[in-house]
């Protein structure tokens, strides 16, 4: 019988320590169960969804920014690569048609096409102008159009001559109102280079300017 009451004094030491803390010494935290916590505000120095938005503006307002730029060197480009040079070759009006033909050689050996050259006369027509005039005017400019090979004209054929990028000018002769008539139309038929052949005061005259 003197069993009974001591099972419960047992079963109570037993238990005893786990619920009551012992005397002196601080009863530990409890710790957090684990589970979902909160979300924790985004902290200033973490990167968040409001970062990425400031250097989006930023690239758009770069992008922006040099669109007009391009455009406006664009325009005066232009203008600089219609204007033709002039160059000036000192010839007697009897050596003009030779150093036209000088100039002719070195346009080719430099790597002018053919077709790119048109030659003009003042005075006399060139000997090969003269000799495919006698077949025919049809056939004569018929090569003008084609475009193949140098083409020589008359200073009153220059109406009816086509531009090219190079245009000779030989002054054999002529009156100088026809050299002021001649030299600026050349000028105008030249896309990027005219060269003059004779009197360098003539040629200045009739250009109207000192080259």
């Amino acid at each position: 019988m003197p069993l009974i009451p001591e099972e419960p004094q047992i079963h109570e030491s037993a238990q005893g320590p786990r619920a009551t803390p012992a005397a002196g010494r601080t009863a530990p935290t409890p710790r957090p169960v684990p589970g979902p916590r909160p979300a924790a505000p985004p902290r200033p120095g973490r990167p968040g969804p409001l970062r990425p938005t400031p250097p989006v503006q930023r690239t758009a307002r770069d992008v922006a920014a040099p669109k007009p730029g391009p455009s406006a060197p664009a325009s005066p480009a232009a203008p600089a690569a219609a204007t033709p040079q002039i160059q000036v070759i000192p010839a007697s009006p009897e050596g003009a048609l030779d150093a036209a033909e000088g100039a002719v050689d070195l346009l080719l050996d430099s790597g002018r096409a053919p077709g790119e050259v048109l030659v003009v006369t003042v005075g006399e027509r060139h000997p090969w102008a003269t000799h495919e005039l006698s077949f025919g005017e049809a056939s004569y400019w018929a090569q003008h159009d084609a475009g193949d090979d140098v083409f020589y004209a008359g200073a009153g054929e220059m109406g009816r001559a086509g531009s090219r990028p190079v245009v000779v000018v030989a002054l054999n002769g002529g009156t100088d109102a026809v050299a002021a008539a001649t030299l600026p139309t050349a000028l105008g038929l030249a896309g990027a280079l005219l060269i003059a052949c004779g009197d360098p005061e003539r040629i200045n005259s009739a250009l109207g300017a000192a080259v």
